[in-house]
């Protein structure tokens, strides 16, 4: 049965809405977070494993370093208390991908706590999102179910079990209540998001594909009527593994909460679960609270320490996070906020950094990942990062049309040729025999007949009237098979017509 919906407009004016976002960050470590089995993405179910990923009686644990060093560079990153003493607790529930039965998580005593995260909006404001804690954890399997449409549990006939991501380490961003989001609520989320996987990637400790399940959130929302009322019941959405789909279950929540609500129903304290197929959520079970989970500190491991010195040696190595890196890059490309938001939200910025570092100028670097590039990423239904092309190649095609060597056409040829694995922008250039014709010769005959070929526009052009000109360059392009040099053609023309 479907939902009630209210209208968004009427919910948010009704009621204030409150949300709280859990981000997982898988992070890049090369082994898992208590034992050395390898990690990589894609690999044969079952294939990384060891008696510790497996939860094996008698197996005992050994913390990951490089992953504790992840989450303190995080945890400066987001402005958090880095504590010297931590601890690991078991956190008790059944999955059928979880093989010890428990979760070796952090509670009561987390690794960062009490941070904040300034969050850029499209229009320039800026959000103070509150975070509680950032805590190291370790991740659970993953489960594969077989019949059931979509790969759903809901008419499946058998669930398969792949413990490769078992024991991957993770750190869980938990903020404190979100308020006075009001009808931003959804777009701080997203940007919030959005600006958490900018972070990891800067820090270099997460590929933070969300596709690939390198990053995740739950979803919490309420709704009160005012801002001086108690928090309401909230609902939490999770494993959202999608920029819009976290905006869009704030939303749905929102609007079908609104709706409970104006008719004097209850929320329900549970889990649901978004369906991108449907746009909606769906109810899961009721929520367990913390002291459901039994947390109990583990006995296999001794508490963390970290440092002072430690944790300052880190803090001097930390990269430039990406909002003050945008501010240079913007400064000195010369970009307008729109031009760097648009490239932001395209997931350009580092391929347009990379492209001017090649050797090139970074209008040019826009233009082609921005513009044609762009376009074909889109028609593919891919990333701009996963086409075929370097930064290296564009800033080398950008570069011969710089020189002359190549006009528009023969540079979008050029690419194409690269798409399509004929080799480096040279070496498509030299197989098509790409060049365009400059011979002041040749470009004059190509000129002349186009002249004679079309009196009517020669006669305007003589005139003053220049705004025929494209159709003689274009019969000029014509003739050359698109390889003149538009401007050649059109000092060429100019000067003919002025002859007379």
């Amino acid at each position: 049965m479907a939902d009630t919906l209210m209208k968004f407009a009427d919910a948010v004016k009704k009621y204030d809405p409150v949300f709280g976002l859990e981000v997982h960050v898988e992070l890049s470590t090369n082994t898992k977070l208590f034992c050395p089995a390898h990690i990589e993405f894609g690999g044969e179910p079952n294939s990384q494993l060891t008696p510790v990923s497996l939860g094996l009686p008698g197996s005992l644990p050994v913390v990951n370093k490089t992953a504790i060093d992840y989450a303190v560079k995080l945890g400066l990153a987001l402005h958090c208390d880095i504590a010297e003493w931590s601890q690991f607790a078991r956190k008790n529930y059944f999955y059928p991908d979880m093989p010890r039965n428990y979760q070796i998580s952090q509670y009561d005593k987390p690794l960062n706590g009490n941070g904040y995260l300034d969050v850029e909006l499209d229009d320039g404001e800026i959000f103070r999102v509150p975070i509680e804690r950032a805590h190291v954890e370790d991740d659970a399997g993953k489960n594969t179910h077989v019949g059931g449409a979509d790969g759903r549990i809901e008419g499946a006939d058998h669930s398969l079990c792949d413990y490769n991501r078992a024991g991957v380490p993770l750190i869980e961003i938990v903020t404190k209540p979100v308020e006075g989001a009001g009808a931003r609520a959804a777009e701080i989320a997203g940007a919030y998001v959005r600006t958490i996987r900018d972070i990891v990637r800067a820090l270099n400790i997460s590929h933070a594909r969300m596709e690939q399940g390198n990053m995740r959130a739950d979803v919490n929302i309420s709704l009160r009527k005012t801002q001086q009322d108690p928090l309401g019941t909230r609902s939490e959405t999770k494993n959202v593994n999608s920029f819009k789909g976290i905006e869009k279950t704030l939303v749905y929540e929102i609007r079908r909460q609104a709706a409970i609500l104006d008719k004097g129903g209850e929320i329900l304290q549970e889990t649901r679960h978004w369906d991108e197929s449907t746009q909606t959520t769906a109810g899961g079970r009721v929520k367990s609270d913390a002291n459901d989970y039994r947390y109990f500190p583990d006995p296999d491991l001794v508490m963390v320490h970290v440092t002072k010195s430690h944790i300052e040696e880190l803090a001097a190595h930390m990269p430039e996070m990406p909002r003050e890196r945008r501010a240079r890059l913007k400064a000195e490309w010369k970009f307008s906020d729109l031009e760097m938001r648009d490239a932001v939200n395209a997931g350009a910025l580092d391929l347009i950094e990379e492209t001017v570092k090649a050797g090139t100028d970074a209008a040019g670097a826009r233009k082609w990942w921005m513009g044609e590039l762009s376009r074909i990423a889109n028609e593919q239904g891919v990333s701009l990062e996963e086409l075929s092309i370097t930064p290296h190649n564009v800033a080398d095609v950008q570069n011969m049309v710089t020189t002359g060597k190549l006009n528009d056409k023969l540079a979008k040829q050029t690419v194409a040729g690269v798409l399509a694995g004929e080799g480096t922008p040279a070496e498509v250039v030299a197989k098509h025999g790409y060049q365009v014709v400059s011979d002041d010769g040749a470009l004059e005959s190509a000129v002349v007949e186009a002249l004679d070929k079309n009196p009517d526009v020669a006669e305007k052009l003589r005139s003053g009237n220049m705004k025929p000109m494209g159709a003689i360059i274009g019969a000029v392009m014509r003739a050359t098979h698109g390889q003149a040099d538009a401007k050649a053609v059109s000092k060429i023309v100019i000067q003919k017509v002025r002859q007379g």
